[in-house]
């Protein structure tokens, strides 16, 4: 054997644990169960709280978040065409309704007269 064999020879004692996967492997792993990364961070001056932030940071894919009840990309106009379109369809329909009741009152007005 060579030197190097006799450095190691058991990688069974080693105190590390077995080899893992990949990155990919892991990045497949998280995104398939999702990971939660919750924290605080506040600043207060003698006892007064100043500020108090709240990050809530949820890693997944589309498919496992959508398991976990989120989905709000998809009714956000700014980042679905489909949401924009919903959004400017119903802005749309609520400008007809106050045209035709303010039409509808100035023709009452007009029939008072």
């Amino acid at each position: 054997m060579t030197d190097l064999d006799h450095r190691y020879p058991d990688l069974e004692a080693q105190p590390y644990g077995p080899p893992s996967g990949s990155l990919a492997d892991l990045l497949e792993r998280v995104l398939d169960k999702g990971i939660v990364i919750a924290g605080d961070i506040k600043i207060d001056l003698l006892d007064i709280e100043l500020l108090t932030i709240r990050l809530r940071l949820f890693i997944a894919s589309v498919d496992t978040a959508k398991k976990a009840g989120i989905d709000w990309w998809e009714t956000d106009p700014a980042l679905s065409s489909r949401a924009a379109r919903d959004a400017l369809a119903e802005e749309n329909a609520r400008l007809r309704e106050r045209l035709d009741a303010l039409e509808g009152a100035e023709e009452a007005a007009g029939a008072v007269r």
